[in-house]
């Protein structure tokens, strides 16, 4: 007979091996008081500062989204009842999706229940209605965008990151005949750099190809009405298909696309991503309108944005730790063992509440294990000053390498 149960705790025997077991914080955050949380664990409740959230605005406790959830629910209740072709399109995912063709400069948008969703249907979808269609996926792909194209089943070719003669050359090799589709990123979110969108573009039109640009870490946050990396580029009308998401910047739950009326129309008939799933609940939905609508109109949370980035790289620096030069928001400071990085982060809990969790293989390479801290508009003098004491506290203990 085989023994099932130790084949499953076999594997997560490894990963505790390798110190690449993932542990996940109890948190429930506290209404206007973001990045503050209360962290449960067998010791009881505590407050902590999260530094690795993903809400990277403080939308999801903006007065205005939370205010129109209250009143979306009041007025249609808890689910959507249905996927979206029997009975789960409402009033609000249409609104919504009529925001994010706007946002984009497109005819039409597509929601998913998460961006992975979208990734996942879209690509895989485009690869199966374009008959010998070829990917050429950027290197750092997210894994989203890579299972899509694995489900595609359409031949794919993967050039050096951000590497628009790598692109190039490949691009000559292809009949040019056939359809192609070029896939990327805008800002990459574990290294935090910004791919040359302008000059992928050219060259991708320069051989007939289709661009499919994901800019999950970027839309919210960059862009005079917070439409990506493309918008502040203006760039919006050389990128054929955007994909984005609902949880980052926005603050709330969800995926979508947007592109043309016929791309959107091809996918939103033939991906079973969207097909065969209950849509997102009309709260949601509610809440992402108000969300957008508030950060077309509003640079002040840009700007903080970018302010607590540029002083948290600083106050880093000025202690000598390793934090990478980025173009962008992020700030990853590489740690470079998957054990040590996890040691450090437990103790930066343990002893001074604050939660980081540890980015580890496969999220980044073997080798490359970080802190990926996300400040926000919402986090104060004192938070960056706090948690910038403690990482160099902790790395002289731990005897880390400053130069990582």
């Amino acid at each position: 007979m085989v023994d099932y149960s130790a084949h499953f705790a076999s594997a997560v025997s490894r990963l505790k091996g390798e110190g690449r077991y993932r542990e996940f914080a109890d948190l429930k955050r506290i209404r206007g008081r973001f990045p503050k949380a209360h962290c449960y664990s067998s010791d009881g409740m505590r407050e902590v500062t999260i530094w690795c959230s993903n809400d990277y605005l403080g939308m999801g406790q903006h007065p205005k989204v939370i205010g129109a959830m209250h009143e979306a629910i009041d007025a249609a209740g808890a689910g959507s009842g249905g996927t979206r072709n029997i009975s789960g399109t409402t009033r609000y995912h249409v609104e919504l999706e009529a925001e994010l063709a706007n946002l984009h400069g497109k005819d039409a948008a597509l929601l998913f229940n998460s961006g992975y969703m979208a990734n996942e249907a879209a690509l895989s979808t485009l690869a199966r209605l374009l008959p010998n269609c070829v990917i050429l996926s950027d290197e750092l792909n997210h894994a989203s965008m890579i299972e899509g194209i694995r489900q595609g089943r359409s031949d794919k070719q993967i050039f050096r990151h951000n590497d628009v003669a790598d692109l190039d050359r490949r691009l000559r090799l292809l009949d040019p005949s056939r359809p192609k589709i070029v896939a990327f990123e805008s800002v990459y979110s574990m290294d935090g750099d910004i791919s040359p969108i302008a000059e992928i573009c050219d060259v991708a039109k320069q051989h007939g190809a289709l661009t499919y640009l994901d800019e999950v870490h970027a839309v919210g946050l960059y862009g005079p009405r917070g439409g990506g990396i493309a918008e502040r580029e203006a760039l919006l009308d050389r990128i054929d298909i955007f994909e984005g998401t609902l949880a980052k910047a926005f603050g709330l739950m969800g995926g979508y696309i947007a592109a043309s009326a016929e791309i959107i129309d091809a996918i939103r008939c033939h991906a079973p991503g969207f097909i065969f799933t209950t849509s997102l609940a009309p709260v949601l939905a509610a809440g992402a309108v108000a969300s957008i609508r508030h950060l077309k109109g509003s640079q002040e949370e840009r700007r903080q944005h970018q302010r607590r980035a540029r002083q948290l790289k600083a106050a880093l620096r000025e202690r000598g730790l390793p934090v990478m030069e980025t173009p962008s928001h992020i700030v990853p400071v590489m740690v470079g063992d998957p054990s040590r990085c996890k040691q450090l982060t437990d103790q930066l809990m343990d002893e001074f509440a604050i939660y980081v969790q540890p980015i580890n293989y496969p999220t980044v390479p073997r080798g490359t294990e970080r802190l990926r801290l996300t400040p926000s508009p919402l986090h104060k003098d004192e938070d960056i000053a706090a948690v910038v004491v403690a990482i160099d506290m902790l790395w002289q203990r731990l005897a880390l390498d400053r130069a990582a």
